[in-house]
């Protein structure tokens, strides 16, 4: 059993209940990112399932310069108080600098440390001297046997509370595979396990200046990420995929959320015994 790390009102691992970690790629407009934050709590609380809001101030990693990235440091974090105050949840978001970890650890309760700055060493260590709870994605080119590492510059940085996330491996040019293996391997480290269902269906790059995604295999991931054992479950949804201005091609539908989590949740008794 892995340990329970504690966010806000939200206990995962442990023995805790399987935890929904979800919301937008990106903030977008504050009004829509609030309404898809409402429909999503809707629908754990109607499930039973402890909610954690997710959305980021500022994608720094895309495929160009015109890209969308959001509002920003300043303006995303006033955001992401305002869901916090108003849905009463607890609220996640990723830095990309090390300048940024104190600033975002004001507002957020968990600090996310995108798959691609994994092994950040100022970047997990500012995270870490924060205090705050901290969720790494494996980086698409690490094995899951090397997060031990950055396990240890967090814990050797002052971080008790760290989740880890499996979001695929590279297989080729623009196309993830994920390895159900890697979530018993990094449950074997003690840590609480979140599967990332809708980036692991991402083809990076796909789309030439943008990525392209397959979203029409999301629940077949997620529904065996909760046969293998996991703690949590992340997911990107939008009320309307097609208008997103960022993740569009992998993004849950909100319509379509409440049936896949109830597919997740029976598999997720089955496979605790419950």
């Amino acid at each position: 059993m892995t340990k329970q790390v504690q966010i806000g009102n939200v206990a995962i691992g442990g023995g805790a209940p399987l935890a929904l970690i979800a919301g937008p790629c990106v903030i977008e407009d504050p009004a829509r990112t609030l309404a898809i934050g409402r429909d999503v709590q809707r629908i754990a609380a109607k499930l039973g399932m402890p909610y954690i809001f997710k959305a980021s101030f500022d994608k720094a990693n895309r495929s160009s310069y015109q890209s969308f990235r959001g509002p920003g440091l300043t303006e995303g974090l006033n955001i992401l108080a305002r869901i916090k105050r108003e849905l009463g949840v607890p609220v996640l978001s990723d830095i990309h600098e090390a300048a940024q970890a104190a600033a975002a650890a004001a507002v957020l309760d968990v600090l996310q440390i995108p798959a691609f700055l994994c092994r950040q060493t100022d970047l997990l260590h500012a995270a870490a001297q924060t205090g705050k709870p901290v969720n790494v994605k494996k980086g698409q080119f690490l094995s899951p046997l090397e997060m031990k590492n950055v396990i240890a510059k967090l814990t050797e940085s002052g971080c008790q509370s760290i989740l880890l996330t499996e979001r695929g491996s590279s297989f080729g040019y623009n196309n993830l595979v994920v390895d159900m293996r890697s979530l018993a391997i990094l449950r074997s480290f003690g840590q609480p396990v979140v599967f990332d269902a809708t980036h692991s269906v991402q083809l990076p790059g796909g789309g030439g200046d943008r990525s392209a995604g397959q979203r029409e295999f999301v629940p077949v991931l997620a529904r065996a990420a909760a046969a293998a054992g996991i703690d949590a479950l992340f997911l990107e949804v939008h009320d309307n995929p097609a208008e997103a201005l960022s993740d569009g091609p992998n993004m849950v539908p909100v319509a379509e959320l409440e049936s896949l989590l109830t597919q997740v949740l029976a598999i997720d008794r089955a496979a605790r015994g419950c």
